[in-house]
């Protein structure tokens, strides 16, 4: 076992990794975290990624996020601030590419709509779907399925799980990844930091969607304190920013502020609940509290911010419209698929005509989760004759 004199005893070290399900000769120039990383750049569904939506549908604009420009910026965000912490960066990486790959078409609109699919089959938890692609769904080896990434990658890309679940997959792997649910355990320090990243990263890029799309102003993000500090302080700095022909730029020096304040704020309050609790190895971390952590003020101001968003965008009349038409085109092609498995690409359609019941539905599912939003829509209007998104 090789110890990283560079990181802490509490980070995940590479070559303390718990392995992955199927043995492999040590790449001989990698770690076990940048092959995992190297892995999931090459797979098929992080380059799905690119066309499926964050907030607007792909077909919105090219401007917009996507599920793989935000997966970018949780993993910029993640090794900025890991190598602060001291943790590793490479994992951090690969959890935070990785982390959407189980996303359906239409973005949480798309997910719910499945979910309600599959209400009789065991749910569909984007999560768990992510997990399910690496672990099976890829098809790139000619001895197993999946990516056969190392436990702990596995481990933070898997953030939630039902109880039901996690005790599936602890049946299925004793000890394994659903372990930490059952014992409500933590994750590693990497895990966690993802977490963290996935949210200061949507906050941020969501209000220049938000602004960039017109259904939110600057002038309505003054309500904001987490927002308007920034915004204040900038305009006092460069008074020519409030010019109208400026204001592309005020947003961004606004948003660049923020986002370099949240990661001090993590880095500082983490550093002093490590500090609090001497975590002295892997397993010390998943016995304490959570470590990464945003301060008690901060805090606030985020959740102040995620209910602005809330209210403000993602319910806003413009963004549910298209989204209702995203859940029915979810419906519809679960329901065609269901009824005629061979409308799908052979795979899927022989592991669905080979049973009638929850293996042909997780098939579906499995199916429809891996569609780009335009695919979904082109698929739609060949089975239906309809044609509901543009």
């Amino acid at each position: 076992m090789s110890i990283d004199s560079d990181l802490a005893a509490c980070a995940c070290h590479p070559g303390a990794s718990r392995g992955r399900r199927y043995a492999e000769v040590p790449a001989p120039t990698r770690t076990e975290y940048q092959r995992d990383r190297d892995r999931i750049v090459h797979s098929t569904a992080f380059r799905r990624l690119v066309y499926k939506t964050q907030v607007f549908l792909n077909h919105e604009g090219d401007l917009f996020r996507t599920r793989l420009t935000h997966s970018l910026e949780v993993a910029q965000l993640g090794r900025s601030i890991a190598r602060s912490l001291q943790i590793n960066e490479d994992l951090v990486e690969a959890v935070s590419l990785a982390h959407d790959l189980g996303h359906t078409p239409f973005g949480h609109a798309g997910q719910d709509a499945l979910h309600a699919c599959m209400a009789d089959h065991g749910g569909f938890e984007h999560n768990l779907q992510s997990l399910r692609v690496v672990d099976t769904l890829e098809e790139r080896y000619p001895h197993y399925d999946g990516l056969n990434l190392t436990f702990e990658t596995r481990e933070g890309i898997l953030k939630h799980c039902s109880r039901a679940h996690a005790q599936q997959l602890e049946e299925a792997e004793p000890g394994g990844v659903g372990a930490r649910f059952l014992r409500r355990e933590q994750p590693s320090l990497e895990a966690q930091l993802c977490n963290l990243a996935d949210e200061i990263a949507y906050n941020a890029h969501d209000i220049d969607d938000g602004v960039r799309s017109g259904l939110i102003t600057l002038g309505q993000l003054q309500e904001v304190a987490l927002f308007d500090r920034y915004r204040a302080a900038a305009l006092a700095e460069h008074p020519d920013l409030a010019s109208p022909a400026r204001q592309r730029r005020l947003l961004y020096e606004a948003i660049r502020r923020m986002l370099s304040e949240q990661v001090y704020d993590v880095i500082s309050a983490t550093q002093a609940a490590l500090e609090a609790h001497r975590p002295r190895s892997v397993q010390a971390v998943r016995e304490s509290p959570p470590l990464v952590m945003f301060s008690d003020a901060m805090r606030a101001r985020s959740l102040e911010l995620k209910r602005f968003l809330f209210k403000n965008l993602y319910r806003h009349p413009r963004v549910t419209e298209t989204t209702a038409r995203a859940r029915e085109v979810v419906r519809d092609l679960f329901a065609a698929y269901t009824a005629a498995p061979q409308e799908m690409k052979p795979a899927f359609a022989q592991r669905a005509c080979a049973d009638d019941g929850p293996l042909r539905a997780r098939a579906v599912a499995d199916f429809i989760a891996g569609m780009t939003d335009r695919f979904a829509a082109r698929e739609h209007e060949r089975l239906t004759g309809r044609r509901l998104l543009d």
